[in-house]
């Protein structure tokens, strides 16, 4: 079906609905992997925006079950340019479309979606419209203003605590959105999880005993999250072993008492150069964030920094075993070389342990 995409500066791209046909409004981004469409779409970290493909044709291996990073698609549409009708791959359950109308997510295709990253690099990340009808001005500002993202944590976290058995170090998981992946990683070295909702108190933490504790990716801005930022306050005063991966850490930045601002268009890919000061490396890392550090914290140092912009991509704090960093070392989609940042964890952790005797 023929439909329009319409965005806050007033231009309109035309194009194709598939996938849920139906109207929705989010915020556009992009993203630069030519691979991991599906591990993308369900990614809790991109509840509310809609995702522009800057690869041009997506669908090829078509979807499994097995590659999923939540239980269900988060985004609000996915904009390609061409979608592969036939996937082929042994692999393959179903097609993307089906994907999409099964999740009831809009796809929007037969865009030239390179020239749509040039705008939204040159004007910055907006808000869009997918939509079948002809809209009135006054119906395209009213549903732009309708449109907003502060509560996306609460829809992405889990509502109970819950653990996930292991014969290793106990770990408290704050989960704002976590990826599949991260689990898999912590299950791998046996750790044994208690997975915490995202407005889970400090005291309810430390009464499960852990050893240290995680904070995960999830969606939105995190100066929305105060109440969070209090919290994790709390652990650090209590010397918790603490890593944040993306909203993880910029969560932990503030509570630090530094202070994060929203990017132009952010990083979101599978290509991404960042440089570990500590070995003196350079790796290609998976990213999908819109926010950065601004303000470095007095008690904190820089461990990590973006090739391609100059951003802070970690921080580490040694006398109060805090480790941070802004990209996702777990991949999925993207190259797993920073793995070694999970194993780095549980040896602060276990420093930790040995300072406390």
């Amino acid at each position: 079906m023929k439909g329009k995409l319409i965005l806050e500066n007033g231009m309109v791209f035309n194009g194709t609905v598939f996938g849920e046909v139906g109207e929705t409004v989010g915020e556009l981004v992009f993203n630069t992997g030519m691979t991991g469409y599906q591990e993308l779409l369900t990614d809790p970290s991109y509840c509310g925006q809609m995702v522009v493909m800057t690869y041009p044709m997506i669908g090829n291996y078509g979807i499994n079950l097995e590659d999923m990073e939540s239980d269900k698609i988060h985004l609000r549409a996915l904009i390609i340019k061409e979608e592969a009708k036939l996937p082929n791959n042994f692999r393959c359950e179903m097609s993307l479309d089906g994907f999409l109308r099964q999740n009831k997510v809009i796809g929007f295709k037969s865009v030239d979606t390179r020239y749509l990253t040039k705008v939204i690099r040159d004007c910055g990340a907006m808000k869009g419209i997918i939509t079948t009808k002809d809209l009135m001005k006054k119906e395209i500002e009213e549903r732009f203003s309708s449109y907003q993202n502060r509560d996306a944590v609460e829809q992405v976290s889990p509502k109970e605590i819950y653990e996930i058995p292991g014969k290793g170090l106990r770990l408290g998981f704050m989960d704002f959105g976590a990826k599949a992946n991260i689990i898999r990683n912590f299950k791998e070295r046996d750790c044994h999880m208690v997975v915490f909702p995202w407005n889970t108190k400090a005291e309810t933490i430390l009464e499960y005993n852990v050893d240290g504790v995680f904070l995960s990716n999830g969606p939105g801005d995190p100066a929305d999250l105060q109440n969070v930022i209090a919290e994790i306050k709390k652990l650090i005063e209590k010397k918790m072993p603490i890593l944040g991966i993306c909203l993880g850490n910029q969560l932990t930045a503030w509570a630090l008492g530094g202070t994060t601002k929203k990017m132009k268009f952010g990083h979101r890919g599978g290509n991404h150069p960042v440089k570990d000061l500590d070995h003196n490396r350079i790796y290609i890392t998976s990213q999908n964030h819109g926010y950065a550090i601004d303000k470095i914290p007095e008690k904190a140092r820089v461990s990590h920094v973006s090739m391609n912009d100059g951003t802070i991509e970690g921080l580490k704090c040694d006398d109060l075993h805090i480790m941070t960093v802004q990209f996702h070392p777990e991949a999925w989609p993207g190259p797993t070389d920073c793995e070694y940042l999970f194993d780095e964890f549980l040896e602060v952790i276990k420093g930790a342990k040995k300072d406390v005797r």
